[in-house]
């Protein structure tokens, strides 16, 4: 008995010691606050649209910050999205394609003298670039807008104002015949997945009108523009 509680009185100041030095240790790590998560700052920008036509609304411009792909590219055939949105002003699909990480629409159509502003943010890092895309409603398939515009180095309060011209989409013909225009002057059919034209994006030739010859036309005077169509101010805000 005796050797059995000198045996367990010289064990309980190890144990001991074992358990205030874990306590300590805990202690210590309790006491050390973790550092606090690196948050993103966010880049916030604005864009304005302008409609400088004189009778060409402009269906709700589709914005985009992206850090690959392109909405179009001249001399290549339009994607299905842009044919959408070029024929029929429906920008939902271009604002779905994979390669946009933020997207954003304009809430209204733009008349001829007005604009939208449509803000867009994003918290990505890296190489960011900046799209704007709108229909030319009373024409077959015109659209205007701007292609991956290199916005990584924009500083807050920096701007970048394009005057920008008319494109072709390639896709439908320019027939201005009626059934075929979605905007007001005819009150036709949009999208139409069948492709009767040159199949790849250009500048647009501007159109013929019904004053000017084209006796099947739908459009006149008015509807004709010059180019530039359109301006597009990108200011970055935070």
């Amino acid at each position: 008995m005796t050797i059995f509680s000198r045996k367990s009185n010289l064990l309980k100041p190890s144990l001991f010691s074992l358990f205030a030095l874990t306590l300590a240790a805990c202690s210590d790590d309790n006491d050390t606050p973790a550092p606090p998560p690196v948050q993103p700052i966010p880049k916030t920008f604005q864009v304005v649209v302008t409609n400088i036509t004189h009778n060409q609304p402009f269906s709700p411009a589709a914005v985009a910050l992206h850090q690959s792909g392109s909405f179009w590219q001249l001399n290549q055939a339009a994607s299905e999205a842009l044919e959408t949105m070029a024929e029929g002003g429906d920008n939902s699909a271009m604002l779905a394609e994979s390669f946009v990480m933020e997207g954003a629409s304009g809430g209204e159509i733009i008349m001829p003298g007005a604009e939208d502003v449509v803000p867009i943010q994003t918290l990505e890092t890296g190489e960011l670039y900046l799209s704007v895309a709108t229909m030319l409603v009373n024409t077959n398939d015109a659209f205007t807008g701007i292609s991956s515009v290199d916005v990584t180095n924009m500083a807050v309060g920096d701007s970048l104002t394009f005057r920008v011209t008319a494109y072709d989409a390639g896709t439908e013909g320019n027939s201005e015949a009626q059934g075929t225009i979605p905007g007001p002057a005819d009150g036709g059919e949009g999208f139409n997945s069948t492709r009767d034209d040159r199949d790849f994006v250009h500048r647009h030739p501007g159109v013929v009108s019904l004053d000017d010859g084209l006796t099947t036309s739908v459009l006149n005077q008015s509807h004709r523009f010059d180019n530039p169509v359109s301006t597009v101010r990108i200011l970055r805000t935070r």
